[in-house]
């Protein structure tokens, strides 16, 4: 479950800001959670609520910004989100990169995103 482990950096990340304000506490973390990242929602609320024991993260809220993928054809301009291939053998939709168009790559514009957007703090 590397869940676990990206959710320690972030939360090693908020830490190491954190100590350079004077805040009481953190009521919510904003995080942003592109679908490329293949990351689980649950997956990671579940890894917050353990990696964040014994911390001053500890009792926050983790709200989870889903970013869908938006991509953009050089070739034609077409631009939207990506169009999803899917199939019941697969466990989740999977995005087609190719263009709907003219079937040239697309350049990739959100949907890779694994980020802190903002924290809520008690100062």
């Amino acid at each position: 479950m590397h869940e676990v482990s990206v959710m320690s950096s972030i939360v090693d990340a908020v830490l190491k800001e954190l100590e350079r304000h004077q805040v009481r506490g953190v009521e919510e973390v904003d995080l942003v959670l592109g679908e490329l990242t293949r990351l689980g929602k649950d997956q990671m609320e579940f890894a917050y609520e353990v990696v964040t024991r014994g911390t001053p993260l500890e009792g926050s809220r983790l709200n989870i910004i889903e970013e869908r993928i938006e991509v953009r054809c050089a070739f034609c301009g077409h631009r939207g989100e990506a169009e999803r291939l899917e199939d019941d053998g697969f466990h989740h939709s999977i995005p087609v990169l190719s263009c709907p168009s003219c079937s040239q790559a697309l350049e990739v514009l959100s949907g890779r995103s694994c980020m802190v957007k903002s924290l809520k703090v008690l100062e």
